[in-house]
């Protein structure tokens, strides 16, 4: 039987990552590698597994020599770190296994440095070469002839993760999404048709993550309401768990625009604890929209773009969103028009992106055949802030770069970004885990309720001190302390206030992000990490610079 490693490769400082963040929350890394937790799940008793997350710890080299197999993979982002791990892997002569979202778009790209190569999604193939590398033979190259059925999907192997330096859970329900946005890989990887697990599965990997310790956890489905039908079933299942449990755990998410077009959606969502979404918006320009096949997000009936963020967020949603410069049709003038839809849609936190075609996508299609396309790596680069593989078409793209780093300087301008988050904090009904704080006064649970504020008002305390210790700029202390100060006396809540101060702490690594970006450097951060992803299975939350996720 075979002693089996698995590799996550470090993430370099990305939006999701939250590296600068971490620290104060005494964290390394965002989630955990969902995919590789998948992996071991899959993998037949007999075998031996172990899961190395570069994240939160270093690679021992020495200890891969002595393993069987060990697999590597990762998206677009890890791309260079994990070329040089497998050159060092192959290097001392270890059999190496490679998967992933990136080489499932580009097989080709790394596959002559590995043995084998898993393309796609892997619950039939893993299994299947392991059986295979067993009786002493196997093949270089293996991709499912069918999309894997979600009900024979195992629940996560959390025990073989140091779960207490993550931020967040994770967890999947679906994979899938029906739209056809012209730059995503998401319908490429996974397919139009989303394919949900069974309740039985959901609650079983709810009680996967309780176990382990977790409070919260991101769904990290590309987009949630993908099959509405479906998931209301599913999310009906989560509030069953949760009322039996006394609301352990609280839940964020991506979803399509749509959302805000179901009220019963919405409601089902909050009562399911899921008090935070990420929704593509990528531009308030409807030739652009329409140019990237994003029909979702054209103004209709019931209402337009703008509307419809306002909708979610006076539900009690707490709403994130990605955006994207540089489609066909944008101009200079793009810049000027994201930063006004931005400033009046109460989003606090932005994924800004420049538009990028990866491999396979319609895009890349698009655009190769037209010749407009630059090298592949300019997507999976981060030795500078931004790239793309696109030649732009309406300017040129050192402007485009320009104007992309001045709109994330103003976006998270101090003023501007605590401007946006003041104007949902205290004009909108959000409030952190609403749904537990409901059950809580319905079952008069004062006691909890009362350890509950106790332990936000720690934990906010000591990200607060953290935030006066840690951030260099006597300034930007002071602007923290002055706008903590206002939404305290504006709506005086502990947990309130223990978000706001989180969302300080959001803001601090966004600014240290740009700073780095715009001196044309972003520097690894000892002890901090980023988002997981793994060798074949699922996704994380985005694609940083590659693509804005959710339909």
């Amino acid at each position: 039987m075979a002693d089996i490693v698995l590799i996550n490769p470090r993430f370099d400082p990305t939006y999701w990552g939250f590296d600068y963040a971490l620290p104060l929350f005494r964290k390394q890394a965002l989630l955990p590698p969902l995919n590789l937790a998948t992996i071991a799940a899959l993998t037949p008793s007999g075998h031996t597994v172990s899961i190395i997350d570069e994240n939160v710890e270093p690679i021992d080299f020495e200890r891969c020599a002595r393993a069987d197999i060990v697999g590597v993979g990762g998206m677009a982002v890890q791309r260079d770190r994990m070329r040089e791990i497998i050159l060092e892997l192959k290097e001392r002569g270890i059999f190496t296994v490679l998967g992933g979202p990136w080489v499932t778009v580009s097989p080709e790209d790394l596959s002559g440095l590995v043995d084998v190569i898993f393309v796609g999604e892997a619950e039939e193939t893993w299994p299947r070469f392991l059986a295979e590398w067993k009786e002493g033979r196997h093949e270089a190259h293996y991709e499912q002839a069918e999309k894997t059925d979600m009900s024979v999907v195992p629940r996560p192997r959390w025990d073989l993760l140091p779960m207490q330096k993550y931020l967040y859970g994770s967890m999947q329900v679906s994979r899938g999404c029906p739209f056809t946005c012209e730059f995503c890989d998401i319908i490429v990887v996974f397919g139009r048709r989303p394919r949900l697990k069974t309740a039985a599965q959901i609650r079983d990997e709810l009680d996967g993550l309780a176990a382990a310790g977790m409070h919260d956890a991101f769904i990290v489905d590309d987009n949630l309401i993908g099959n509405k039908k479906a998931v209301k079933p599913i999310l009906r299942e989560i509030i069953r768990w949760q009322e039996e449990r006394g609301y352990p755990l609280s839940f964020m998410t991506e979803a399509s625009i749509d959302l805000a077009e179901d009220d019963e959606m919405i409601r089902l969502m909050l009562d399911a604890n899921i008090d935070m979404v990420f929704v593509g918006i990528e531009s308030p320009n409807e030739e652009a929209l329409r140019e990237t096949k994003k029909i979702q997000n054209l103004a209709d009936r019931n209402g337009t773009l703008l509307e419809k963020v306002h909708h979610l967020q006076d539900a009690g949603l707490f709403v994130s969103c990605g955006m994207i410069v540089g489609f066909d049709n944008d101009d200079a003038t793009v810049f000027e028009t994201h930063r006004r839809f931005v400033a009046d849609s109460r989003i606090a936190m932005v994924m800004l992106n420049v538009l990028a075609a990866i491999p396979q996508t319609p895009l890349f299609k698009r655009l190769q055949q037209a010749g407009r396309l630059g090298a592949t790596e300019r997507i999976t680069a981060h030795s500078a802030a931004v790239s793309t593989n696109v030649i732009p078409l309406r300017m040129t793209q050192e402007a485009l770069f320009d104007g992309y780093l001045r709109l994330m300087r103003q976006l998270y301008a101090v003023d501007a970004f605590f401007d946006r988050l003041d104007a949902m904090w205290f004009s909108s009904n959000w409030l952190p885990a609403a749904a537990r704080t409901s059950y809580l006064r319905r079952h008069r649970q004062y006691r909890r309720w009362f350890r509950l504020n106790v332990r936000a008002a720690l934990q906010g305390g000591y990200v607060f001190l953290q935030l006066m210790r840690r951030v260099p700029d006597a300034a930007l202390r002071r602007r923290y302390r002055r706008r903590l100060w206002r939404a305290a006396l504006r709506r005086p809540n502990i947990r309130l206030l223990r978000a706001y101060v989180s969302n300080c702490a959001i803001h601090f690594h966004h600014h240290r992000l740009i700073e780095q970006w715009s001196a044309g450097r972003a520097p690894a951060i000892p002890g901090a990490g980023g988002a997981g992803s793994g060798i074949s299975v699922g996704n994380a939350p985005a694609e940083g610079v590659a693509r804005a996720a959710a339909g």
